[in-house]
């Protein structure tokens, strides 16, 4: 009956509880996204992921784990990655004498080749299938949520180490996912706890915030929006707008890969044409703005999974009286972004060439 598993839920802790396995099982659920709270060590991260695929083999897997600040797996072996920032500066950086020019950029972008691939390895080698990761917002100096999350201030240096850092993911295995779509980084709201407005023109974001998106567009697997309100476009926020989702990111930019809506449980989120709503009238928002995946996150602690069980309830009301129509297309773009090859353990991957090499190239 159901075609489609638009759902992306969270779970409470170190292995899975009866009742978690049974909200993996319904069909309209896609996925899993972990957290640190998830984490106590590569085993058990390892454990708790085969417990996921024993549920059902095609649930996705996944995790913010950029670098930096944001890096839910940081002990046990794992490589604290650097933030994206510092391959931004490795960019600007001054060449040696009597190297070629360009040779610093040359650089940045082969440690960001190395960083996507030690990123994308290692949560393979635990389980993991994605990453939301690279983010393309640009570096305005003012946003605290963005920081040094982002690559630099030009979207031309965005693009190159964003497409550098999506080729060692993909030599990982390993899709990716740009965010913040259309940008986030000129704000200085945070998302997460109030609601950001952009009153820039679309023209101007085009130009600037949305280009490394379109020139990406061949690349990325996946794309998530932002929780922000760009008035002067559409009064919704990004991840709610059909004009933003479906005229500007997939018509005009030309984008074909998975969209996932950011998380629902953030105050920008609960917050649509002026009143606010509850995850379930979020979720058929995003989904029927153009969202392929919609991600609940932190319910199944604060909550006991309250929230998730309602939403899973009253989506499939939803389709069973019409009210929403399935999307065989989207199912095939969530089923995409499932590695396709069999991942190396962990054993195996410490002691290979490749990985080894790239160790050596990080900033």
């Amino acid at each position: 009956m159901f075609m489609h598993s638009p759902l992306i839920i969270d779970v409470a802790g170190f292995k899975l509880t009866t009742a978690e396995r049974q909200r993996l099982a319904h069909p309209l659920v896609g996925g899993v996204i972990l957290f640190a709270r998830n984490w106590q060590g590569r085993d058990q991260l390892t454990a708790l992921c085969r417990q996921i695929k024993a549920v059902r083999p095609d649930l996705l897997i996944a995790v913010d784990h950029e670098g930096g600040r944001v890096q839910r797996f940081r002990t046990d072996g794992f490589t604290h990655l650097p933030p994206m920032a510092a391959l931004g500066a490795l960019w600007g950086a001054p060449d040696k004498k009597k190297e070629m020019p360009g040779t610093s950029a040359m650089r940045a972008s082969r440690a960001a080749t190395a960083s996507g691939y030690v990123l994308g390895a290692e949560l393979r080698a635990c389980g993991v299938d994605l990453s939301f990761a690279p983010v393309l917002d640009l570096d305005y100096g003012d946003s605290s949520v963005i920081g040094d999350r982002s690559f630099h201030r030009d979207p031309r240096v965005v693009s190159m180490l964003a497409q550098a850092l999506m080729l060692g993911l993909q030599q990982s295995g390993m899709g990716n996912c740009g965010k913040h779509f259309p940008g986030h980084g000129f704000v200085k709201a945070d998302s997460h706890v109030a609601i950001p407005v952009d009153k820039r023109s679309l023209k101007k974001i085009l130009r600037e915030d949305a280009a490394p998106f379109g020139w990406l567009s061949a690349g990325l697997t996946a794309v998530m929006p932002a929780h922000v309100i760009y008035p002067k476009v559409d009064a919704r926020p990004a991840g709610f707008s059909e004009r933003w989702l479906q005229d500007v990111l997939r018509r005009q930019l030309g984008f074909t890969g998975a969209i996932f809506s950011d998380d629902l449980s953030m105050e920008a989120a609960r917050h649509i044409d002026g009143r606010q709503v509850s995850f379930t009238e979020a979720a058929l928002a995003a989904l029927g703005a153009g969202a392929d995946m919609v991600l609940l996150c932190n319910q199944s602690v604060v909550n006991d999974g309250v929230p998730i069980d309602e939403a899973i309830d009253a989506l499939s009301r939803a389709v069973l009286e019409g009210q929403w129509a399935l999307n065989p297309a989207s199912e095939e773009r969530r089923q995409a972004l499932l590695p396709r090859d069999r991942a190396m353990d962990w054993d195996s991957l410490m002691v290979s060439e490749r990985y080894m090499h790239a160790l050596s190239l990080l900033p």
